[in-house]
């Protein structure tokens, strides 16, 4: 699944946000990790007001990214996203065929 995003800079001033919005990303990525089917997670974020951020997390299937998505916490933290952190978010699901590298 690749969740990319871009933070608003105007909703909430940054020394404000960046504290919650960090002590939110830990909360979902150990709640995530006590998922069936969770497999792991990349991510990567631009610095800045309106920085752009791409996750990526890996779930052994369909029925296990559904079953995160009905999460209550993690229904909270979207809600909290929608609200306060991101002017604009897409969520991607994707199967991995093949990977390589150094």
């Amino acid at each position: 699944m690749i969740y990319t995003t871009s933070r608003n800079g105007a909703i909430t001033p940054l020394s404000e946000r960046l504290p919650a919005y960090s002590d939110m990303a830990e909360a979902m990525l150990a709640l995530a990790a006590q998922q069936p089917g969770f497999l792991g997670v990349e991510s990567a974020r631009e610095s800045g007001r309106e920085a752009v951020g791409i996750t990526v997390s890996y779930w052994d299937g369909l029925e296990a990214i559904a079953a995160w998505k009905k999460n209550a916490a993690h229904l909270v933290a979207q809600q909290r996203g929608r609200e306060n952190w991101y002017a604009a978010y897409r969520v991607r699901i994707c199967r991995v065929e093949r990977e390589y590298g150094v």
